[in-house]
């Protein structure tokens, strides 16, 4: 009995340290990984660890997917995601994901407003999509380093390619097969996009303050680049900046201007991005997504992480929320029977969402009256005049 006494307090106390160095800042992608399993042990059926890919030089892509029940998803649950460190040396989105899904987990069934985010979300947790660009990142480095050849170090993956660069051009044409010529970590993610009915996301990035949305490639360099939904994307971009502490003075960096639309941007009115993630998501998926910039310095010392956690704590929990914007449904035929790969319009918004195997259907939408039409191959088209849309309605 004393030995195994003694053997229960050794482990005991060797599980408390675990958990504590998995709450360290900045730890490197291995111990991510080990953390995060941890996690789906200590909180099963509510976590469960995926690997979407692998890095150049083979660091796993660690995607947390954070639920009530992960092991089987409700009908009409909407998948929400949060991607960050695509630029290895930009790093609080990193560690603001690494922290937000101790906190979403630890919460639950403690925090109402946790509970219920877990009960009617499927969220995915993607803390670093660049693992070798974070490991070639200096600590304190508030810019960009270049290196030879104009390759900035950490920024790009393994190749030297900015990934953010590395997605179809929307404005270009695009080979049959969209995936050839392109990073590993960039197929990766454009095929799990793909394959998965995500509603909404946000890319976490740094350098600066600010919420960005599509378009953000345009005709002209610089100039206002709206997609059909702009008022959504404008309206998501504001819950982000409005509840960050500080985002909405549209001030706060050096060169920052975005004073005049409460810390909102769109993307290629600030500057033209050819290739980049967003506008990838709303082309080729039926996923809305912005990108956020958290933070003047990149990769800033890890002190400075609980106070970029204290200033956008009630953003990321706020715009997880809005994945129940607009209208849901789910479209079968009279025997109940569902229609996949069904073509969702609304009236007067020249973007189309399709819906999964399951008949499933979400649009987002800002409050308002709409006219949905549906149509899918051998069916006939049923067009419904929608009421006033709310913020979570369904048909």
């Amino acid at each position: 009995m004393i030995v195994i006494y003694g053997l229960l307090v050794h482990l005991l106390f060797a599980s408390i340290s675990a958990e504590t160095d998995c709450k360290r800042t900045y730890i490197d992608n291995e111990s991510l990984g080990k953390c995060f399993k941890n996690l789906t042990l200590a909180h099963q059926g509510r976590a469960k660890l995926h690997s979407i890919g692998t890095s150049i030089r083979g660091r796993p892509i660690w995607a947390l997917e954070v639920s009530s029940d992960v092991d089987s998803r409700r009908l009409l649950k909407p998948m929400f995601k949060y991607v960050g460190n695509l630029h290895g040396d930009e790093t609080v989105g990193r560690e603001l994901i690494h922290k937000l899904a101790y906190y979403l987990l630890e919460n639950y069934e403690r925090d109402p407003v946790v509970t219920e985010l877990m009960d009617n979300i499927d969220i995915f947790l993607v803390p670093s999509l660049n693992p070798d660009g974070f490991a070639d990142s200096q600590e304190g480095s508030c810019k960009s380093i270049e290196m030879t050849n104009s390759v900035l170090k950490g920024r790009t993956n393994s190749n030297g390619v900015d990934l953010n660069r590395d997605f179809p051009e929307r404005l270009k044409y695009s080979p049959a097969n969209i995936f050839n010529g392109r990073q590993p970590e960039t197929v990766h993610i454009m095929k799990w996009i793909m394959a998965n009915p995500f509603v909404l996301s946000a890319s976490l990035h740094g350098g600066s303050v600010v919420a960005s949305y599509p378009y953000d490639s345009g005709y002209k360099d610089e100039e206002y680049s709206k997609t059909p939904d702009d008022s959504v994307f404008k309206a998501l971009s504001h819950v982000y900046a409005d509840n960050h502490k500080h985002m909405f003075r549209g001030d706060l960096c050096e060169g920052d201007s975005f004073s005049a639309n409460r810390g909102i941007t769109n993307g290629n009115q600030w500057y033209t991005v050819d290739g980049g993630m967003q506008d990838f998501n709303y082309e080729h998926s039926n996923c809305f997504e912005i990108t956020i910039e958290l933070s003047c310095c990149k990769y800033p010392n890890r002190s400075e992480i609980n106070k970029e956690w204290d200033n956008n704590f009630h953003s990321l929990i706020s715009f997880m929320r809005t994945v129940h914007w607009g209208v849901k449904g789910v479209i079968s035929m009279e025997n109940g029977n569902p229609v996949a790969q069904a073509a969702v319009e609304i009236t007067g918004i020249s973007h189309t969402v399709f819906s999964t195997e399951q008949g499933e259907y979400w649009r987002l939408l800002t409050p308002g009256h709409y006219t949905m039409k549906v149509s899918a191959p051998r069916y006939p088209i049923v067009q419904d005049n929608m009421s006033e849309v709310g913020a979570d309605a369904k048909l």
